[in-house]
């Protein structure tokens, strides 16, 4: 693993801090705003092709139901330890049940899981299929979901039921995927809040003032309206993104070049990739990032240590193919791993 030696000091100059914070995970109180999403995985061995038409018949072996798009960033607090309760919508079916009994299981507050009965809940359906002996691999993906925004009552509602737990809160994530749930009413109650980390896909600008915002480098790129490919373009995205947004701190994750973290004056801290090797699947690392980073913050953590930590939980959950959770077992013997090299 390649760590400069600067950083590598800094990461040692800090390590009684990390261990502490993640510690103090537990104590936070988060209310996660988003898009909640039923990632599903039938899976099954192929027999045959169908004489019925050119299509494979697969004899189904196992289905495994996953919490996606928000839902993932709800389940990745609750699994390091967070006391979570989640805001958003979800359909009158199965799939919002069965997201619904996800949540109960881990101990997340429900309550702000409103019904929309006239839309489903998002859900993505991914079939995979394989020989005897040989790997599964997915055969087609089926999506439900609505373009139609949620009724204007059901907004107002949801609005509403986030102004009230903003007092009980630490931290308010907003989650937003582009599925609706996330609409002016919504991301102004949730922005009443002091402490609010956004994770979307476009428009940062409907967020801004909040605390810090964590896209991805594609997602920061279509911020600015050109590519980041250098150090100056780094910096220079950076100086625009806060701008753009007017938040304390912005941070980018660039996958195999790690992250680089912004303050204002042109203060920025380069965070390298902890894991570039083994990685199998980077499905859901973002909200992994993003519940590790706000717990950090929650845990009295700088946005240093608490980015560091994003990254450090990040570089467990891309080993694992899926949307996938860690644990602070894990991110404390990652972590122990790191100042070994």
């Amino acid at each position: 693993m390649d760590l400069t030696s600067t950083f590598s000091s800094q990461l040692r100059a800090c390590t009684d801090n990390l261990f502490e914070r993640m510690d103090r995970f537990s104590q936070a109180r988060i209310l996660v705003v988003g898009d909640l999403t039923l990632d599903e995985f039938l899976t099954g061995q192929v027999e045959r092709i169908s004489r019925e038409a050119p299509v494979l018949i697969i004899r189904h072996e196992n289905t495994r139901q996953v919490p996606g798009g928000g839902a993932n960033a709800v389940y990745n607090l609750a699994k390091l330890g967070a006391q979570v309760k989640v805001a958003g919508f979800v359909g009158k079916d199965i799939q919002g049940q069965a997201l619904r009994d996800i949540f109960e299981a881990a101990g997340i507050d429900t309550q702000g899981m409103l019904i929309d009965a006239d839309r489903p809940t998002v859900t993505k359906t991914r079939i995979s299929g394989h020989a005897r002996q040989s790997v599964t691999q997915q055969i087609v993906r089926v999506d439900r979901k609505s373009d139609d925004l949620p009724d204007l009552d059901l907004q107002l509602q949801l609005a509403e039921y986030i102004r009230q737990q903003l007092p009980t809160v630490d931290a308010v994530v907003c989650s937003d995927y582009g599925d609706g749930v996330l609409t002016a009413p919504v991301i102004e109650a949730a922005l009443g809040h002091r402490q609010v980390i956004v994770d979307t896909q476009k428009d940062l600008q409907r967020f801004a003032g909040a605390t810090i915002f964590t896209p991805n480098l594609p997602e920061a790129e279509q911020a600015v309206g050109y590519g980041i490919n250098s150090p100056q373009t780094v910096s220079q995205a950076g100086k625009d993104l806060l701008e753009l947004t007017q938040a304390k701190q912005f941070l980018i994750t660039r996958g195999e070049e790690g992250m680089t973290l912004f303050e204002g004056a042109g203060v920025e801290h380069h965070i390298p990739a902890f894991n570039r090797t083994d990685v199998f699947d980077v499905t859901g690392a973002g909200d992994t990032v993003v519940a590790a980073l706000t717990l950090g913050l929650c845990a009295g953590g700088s946005f240093w240590e608490s980015a560091v930590l994003g990254n450090l939980a990040a570089s467990i959950v891309v080993r694992q193919f899926g949307t996938a959770t860690t644990t602070i077992e894990e991110m404390k013997e990652a972590l122990q791993l790191l100042l070994e090299v």
